[in-house]
């Protein structure tokens, strides 16, 4: 049965969702974000456009010109930016601006009311009023609503992520894919980097220049010479130890500094993966923090996505941003698969029916 999906992207930043849904069969035509740096990732690897544009400013035609004009199956996807959600924020106020662009997307979705809406976050803006009222407002134009909170690693990502994923169709009850539905191997650092070439800490491989990791201090070198796989800073020497971590409160904080696990998913990739010092992204064996590659790795992004044209300088800190940021590709394939399992039994119920 030939199924036609068209997809726009909104927040799609360097394409993580729209690939992922490409791989699964939807059609991208249109992915949109205000940052510049976004254009070249996106539209050199996914067959759609970018538009440099905030959802604020985004009018309904600009976004309907995109979609086919067969019969098609129109999807309105995004992940609003979550950091004002996030549990990293002890911040998070309705004063951020961050905090309305979901209510600039169900404005979107009322606007232009396509068949099929997916929006992925972080796990604490389920119990936020503004998730509550995204969710009113589409059963209030005719959806049938799903949401979970799911951690990506279950679905084959080689990171433990817990993503809130919701799905909407104006077809029918909608979910996501059960893994066993799905048939999922389980990944590892071990499946996912293994077989990267070896990095001495500040390296650039001459091949991929973005397989680079940062240059380390000299007290840092002893520090992760002294981790062990799966440890933390007590397995070091006293001496060793930062300030911070002989304090009551720096005591709790014992994830940061530490080396990945072969054997187990990576952690959670934040904006600041690329730091030793920021969480557990020593590399198992290496005595380095992971590479720019292998945290795109970790997101699920292919090991030849490419993210700056060739012969060109790679802004390590915008890159890794956009990395941490994205949606993990395989997520954004589980999630289309869904949809798409989805329309193609709303269809063959049609064809039963006539």
């Amino acid at each position: 049965m030939d199924i036609k999906i068209n997809a726009i992207d909104l927040f799609c930043g360097a394409g993580g969702l729209a690939h992922g849904l490409q791989k699964s069969g939807i059609d991208v035509k249109l992915g949109i974000d205000i940052e510049p740096a976004c254009k070249y990732p996106f539209e050199a690897n996914n067959k759609a456009k970018f538009l440099l544009k905030s959802v604020v400013d985004l009018k309904k035609e600009e976004i309907e010109q995109y979609y086919e004009q067969d019969f098609i199956y129109k999807l309105l996807a995004g992940c609003a930016p979550c950091q004002t959600f996030s549990t990293y924020n002890t911040k998070a106020c309705s004063n951020d601006n961050r905090w309305w662009l979901l209510l600039e997307f169900s404005r979107l979705v009322r606007e232009t009311i396509p068949d099929l809406v997916t929006m992925e976050n972080v796990p604490g803006l389920e119990k936020q009023e503004v998730f509550h009222q995204f969710v009113s407002d589409l059963k209030a134009n005719g959806y049938h609503v799903y949401h979970k909170v799911v951690n990506a690693a279950d679905y084959g990502l080689p990171q433990n992520r817990k993503r809130l994923v919701l799905l909407a169709s104006r077809l029918g009850n909608i979910s996501l894919l059960s893994t066993k539905e799905l048939k999922v191997k389980k990944q590892t650092v071990k499946t996912a980097i293994l077989k990267l070439p070896p990095l001495q800490a500040g390296e650039i491989n001459e091949k991929d220049p973005l397989h680079q990791c940062a240059l380390l201090s000299d007290l840092n070198i002893k520090r992760i010479k002294n981790s062990v796989a799966g440890g933390t800073w007590e397995d070091w020497p006293k001496e060793l130890r930062a300030d911070c971590h002989t304090k009551d409160t720096g005591k709790t904080f014992k994830g940061v500094y530490g080396r990945m696990e072969w054997d187990k998913p990576a952690p959670t990739m934040t904006t600041q993966f690329t730091g030793f010092g920021n969480g557990r992204f020593g590399h198992p064996e290496q005595n380095r923090a992971i590479s720019l590659r292998e945290g795109a790795i970790f997101q699920g992004f292919p090991k030849n996505y490419k993210f700056v044209p060739k012969h060109t300088p790679i802004p390590k800190g915008k890159i890794a941003r956009m990395i941490g940021n994205a949606v993990p590709v395989k997520l954004g394939e589980i999630i289309g698969k869904s949809i798409v399992e989805h329309v193609k039994k709303y269809q063959s119920n049609i064809n039963d029916v006539a």
